[in-house]
């Protein structure tokens, strides 16, 4: 896995210096914030993780790893069908393909036909200012004690603040870690909204 991630991060780096428009560029999660993923997924004993913003699948590889620790699965949303090809190549030469349903869409979309309660780690990296029109979907469908991150925390602070107003009003726990671009991170409390 790590040797995929290697591979697909320096190809990433070689791309994307060479596009213009953030929005042509492959976008990988960083290798800290990576560990950081497959570190929470396991120890909050994850199973049922759901990924917006699949790029090229690294960080998707951190979450299968981790379910496969766990026992779980990662439902992964991007509406990029190139990207998504990648990911599953990714996700092949890995060995972690059995562990991810990639689906093409929309990832708001996707969150509001998801159950209640039905996603223990939630990680959103995607367009940051989409994310508070997808509300009540993300808290909805955290079981209690259950996580949702949120990448570029540090990197886009005024694209991700109506996300943290939100999260701070209706969840019980909210903080910024500072690794990678920064990872907010919150916790569903005994009712999520």
């Amino acid at each position: 896995m790590q040797a995929v991630i290697d591979r697909v991060g320096a190809a990433a780096a070689r791309h994307d210096a060479a596009q213009a428009d953030r929005r042509d560029r492959w976008r990988v999660l960083e290798p800290d914030a990576g560990r950081f993923l497959w570190f929470l997924a396991q120890a909050t004993g994850a199973r049922g993780i759901v990924e917006v913003g699949t790029s090229r699948g690294v960080s998707t590889l951190w979450l299968a790893d981790a379910a496969r620790a766990t026992g779980g699965r990662v439902t992964s949303f991007d509406t990029d069908a190139a990207a998504q090809r990648d990911a599953a190549a990714n996700l092949a030469e890995a060995g972690l393909a059995e562990q991810v349903d990639l689906r093409l869409g929309d990832g708001g979309a996707g969150l509001a036909e998801l159950d209640d309660g039905a996603v223990d780690l939630l990680f959103l990296d995607a367009e940051r200012t989409e994310y508070p029109s997808w509300w009540p979907h993300p808290v909805r469908v955290l079981r209690p004690g259950g996580v949702l991150v949120a990448d570029n925390a540090l990197s886009h602070p005024d694209e991700i603040a109506p996300l943290e107003r939100l999260l701070r009003r209706d969840l019980r726990a909210v903080t910024t870690i500072p690794v990678g671009k920064g990872e907010l991170v919150a916790v569903a409390g005994e009712r999520a909204v």
